[in-house]
């Protein structure tokens, strides 16, 4: 293809942006309920409060002004996990605080032990690589480890493809402590060697279950098999997603220590239980219409509906503006230009409907999304358990909508009714015979 010119805008760095965040809902005490487990052999006790991780000042000044009050329940078993030097998977529903979990006590370990970058170095040693799967998820990663490292010399940076590498370049060489990147733009970047992997202290896979599979499972192996790549054993590596399925489970060892911990937060891989869920019959015809249908009740919420092809993204998001509803697309075929603005769009409200393939289903944390509708059911279970966690984050509450069409979902039927019933959510009967 043509050569990709384009540079993102930077983000804003003044401090209000940077610390911008959003509300709590009311069910943010209720995380507290979660049966959390732990396997693995002698795992440090859990911190009930910030206070516990004796963090250093400017830490938990950044902690407040992130508003962060208390802690979830990954992060109060993670945490400390983490600080002992121990590996770890953590797997905890979508929108309770992963991301934190794992920034908090990295950037304290760093700040404990004295950082390196400079500037002036042709080859930059970053001492914690932080990988996910798209470059949205990544990119706000990146701006959650500014707000933790506010004030201090450590240097976060974000890479990701689709923009001009040279400014992925131009980024790293000012100095580059975390790395925030997807995997094909972190390979390109070392196999330029401008990133040196020597010092790496710590790895994050985050929706490590997807940095394991089919997408991304042989540019992880050819990452730790660098010969410069620290071995597991003297590396720490962390894997955080909000669902881990067995098979991942078992490649994830080639990667850990052997002592690893695994952490759960209420059942493996389950929906959050702040998100209404609905199933509803609807053929493949009849689709569109009920979609409108059901957008037009709802007003101007915010909604992400997700369909199955790339293609079909746009042309829906064009058929809701002929039917007078603002909607925008976001999908791998669009420009990385496009994506970060219909993102945006839908963020400010400027279009309150968003239709995306599931490269948005994971991660990303927007405010105010009310509705979730499965205009085509993906093909995994993980993956629907993603996109409905889109809603109902951090202690608010969500609903989403799955239109079911029994020629090309009912192999979905019974892991469906299973991550209904324990996510205490109503099984319609029609389903159940289904199943």
């Amino acid at each position: 293809g043509p050569k990709v010119t384009y540079v993102p805008p930077p983000p804003p760095d003044d401090e209000q942006a940077i610390f911008a965040h959003y509300q709590t809902g009311i069910n943010f005490d209720k995380y507290d309920e979660n049966i959390v487990e732990v396997s693995g052999l002698d795992p440090p006790a859990p911190f009930l409060a910030f206070e516990e991780a004796n963090l250093c000042q400017t830490l938990n000044m950044n902690i407040a002004k992130a508003g962060y009050s208390k802690l979830t329940p990954v992060q109060k078993y993670s945490i400390p996990i983490i600080l002992a030097g121990r590996d770890l998977m953590a797997c905890a529903q979508t929108g309770s605080g992963k991301t934190a979990a794992f920034l908090l006590p990295i950037v304290a370990h760093m700040m404990r032990n004295g950082v390196t970058a400079s500037s002036f170095k042709e080859q930059q040693e970053p001492e914690c690589i932080i990988v996910a799967p798209t470059r949205e998820l990544i990119n706000q990663i990146f701006l959650e480890a500014r707000k933790f490292v506010y004030g201090t010399c450590i240097r976060p940076v974000v890479i990701y493809g689709g923009t001009q590498t040279g400014h992925s370049i131009r980024q790293v060489m000012q100095g580059c402590n975390i790395l925030c990147a997807t995997p094909g733009r972190l390979l390109d970047i070392i196999g330029r060697e401008k990133i040196g992997l020597c010092n790496v202290k710590y790895l994050v896979l985050d929706e490590a279950d997807r940095m394991l599979d089919m997408g991304f499972g042989l540019d992880m192996k050819q990452l730790i098999s660098y010969p410069s790549m620290p071995p597991k054993d003297k590396r720490q590596t962390l894997m955080f997603s909000a669902t881990f399925p067995d098979e991942v489970q078992r490649l994830a060892g080639e990667f850990l220590k052997t002592d690893y911990l695994f952490i759960v937060v209420g059942h493996v891989g389950g929906a959050c239980s702040d998100v209404q869920q609905n199933i509803l019959q609807v053929p493949q015809y009849s689709k569109r219409d009920k979609l409108v249908e059901i957008l037009q009740s709802i007003g101007h919420e915010r909604t992400m509906v997700f369909v199955d092809k790339k293609k079909k993204a746009d042309y829906i998001a064009a058929f809701l503006c002929q039917e007078k509803i603002p909607a925008t697309s976001i999908h791998g075929d669009r420009e990385q230009r496009e994506r970060e603005v219909a993102l945006q769009d839908f963020r400010s409200g400027k279009f309150p409907v968003l239709v995306a393939t599931s490269v948005a289903a994971r991660g990303l944390d927007i405010e105010n999304v009310q509705h979730v509708i499965n205009f085509d059911l993906p093909s995994t279970i993980e993956e629907y358990v993603h996109r409905i966690g889109r809603t109902g984050r951090c202690g608010n509450t969500g609903k989403a909508v799955s239109f079911f069409d029994n020629s090309s979902d009912g192999h979905l039927a019974q892991s469906l009714v299973k991550v209904l019933s324990d996510a205490q959510q109503e099984v319609p009967v029609w389903l159940e015979e289904t199943a």
